[in-house]
């Protein structure tokens, strides 16, 4: 049984895409292979850890191929999709991993799970899809789509029309028993790809995949409250968060209490599709666990912030 400090550290899916002229599979992983090292450093330092990642980008490159190919295969429904990229970017990791450790003459088993989710089929959400996915299209195809394939549309930003799903809330994490005895094992887990497949659970405990997707962030908090994390980690682009962010009176944050964190959400500090939901999904953390500590930062800064020099950290 490893009585190691565990962290949960949750990547983004466009956190391994540098731009737009760099998103093809060995681009994705060299990014994987540099963000790595950083994770090994945490694994000399003595933690155990779980790595989540995002999909968005992938889920869309999958959803993309699927629609250019309509009329020679099957289309690939949304659940499958997320499974997909579990099993991808899993591998990345899982490849990656194994090589920086053979690199540094460690020896740790290193893991990927395919990770279903369960949500409640009468979210609000189902009766709203807000959650933008796969290829743009004209308002005439969209409305094509939505008849035949009885999707939901929406007009994105003013870039285009694109099918949209629900992002129902994460109740269960279904394989997290073997996620605990993974850890336990001193395994390193990669797992709640996407934040999980999003599945419904029946009177009998059978499982229907939806096609919906689950935000990374929330799935992670709830992970990592389900395994008593000690950490829970959320690398961005930036080296800590900041209030008044592009003002000439920004200012960038080392120190929050979750009251103080939580007070700058309301007063809408944080982006609502960038950095808010970072925060609060640790917060939701912090609530279910306030001896854990949240923290917000660069892959490459990570030992850095363990030091305490840099990083937004939110912590009672």
């Amino acid at each position: 049984m490893s009585k190691r400090p565990l962290a949960v550290i949750a990547f983004g899916g466009n956190a391994l895409i540098d731009d737009n002229e760099h998103c093809s599979i060995n681009d994705q992983y060299h990014t994987v292979e540099q963000n790595v090292g950083y994770l090994v450093d945490m694994i000399e330092r003595g933690w155990d850890l779980v790595i989540t990642h995002g999909n968005g980008p992938q889920v869309g490159f999958i959803l993309r191929r699927s629609e250019l190919a309509e009329h020679e295969v099957s289309p690939v429904p949304v659940d499958y999709a997320v499974g997909d990229t579990q099993g991808a970017i899993g591998y990345m990791f899982q490849k990656a991993l194994a090589n920086e450790l053979n690199r540094r003459n460690l020896s740790r088993p290193v893991v990927s799970l395919v990770t279903q989710t369960c949500v409640d089929p009468n979210d609000a959400a189902f009766a709203q899809p807000n959650k933008p996915i796969g290829s743009f299209m004209s308002q005439e195809v969209a409305e094509k789509n939505a008849e035949t394939l009885g999707w939901s549309i929406m007009e994105d930003s003013g870039r285009g029309w694109r099918r949209c799903v629900a992002s129902p809330q994460p109740l269960e994490i279904v394989e997290l028993s073997s996620i605990e005895n993974l850890v336990a094992s001193g395994a390193l887990v990669i797992a709640c790809g996407g934040g999980g497949i999003p599945v419904e659970r029946d009177a009998q405990g059978n499982l229907t995949g939806l096609e919906a997707v689950i935000d990374k962030d929330v799935a992670s908090a709830l992970l990592a409250e389900k395994l008593k994390a000690d950490m829970l980690i959320i690398p961005t682009g930036v080296e800590k968060v900041a209030i008044n962010f592009g003002q000439p009176d920004e200012q960038w944050l080392d120190n929050l209490t979750p009251a103080q964190a939580q007070t700058l959400c309301d007063e809408g500090q944080f982006g609502e599709g960038s950095m808010k939901p970072k925060v609060e999904a640790l917060l939701k953390f912090i609530a279910s666990n306030p001896q854990g500590a949240g923290l917000i930062t660069q892959a490459n800064t990570l030992s850095q912030a363990l030091d305490g020099t840099t990083g937004t950290w939110i912590r009672q």
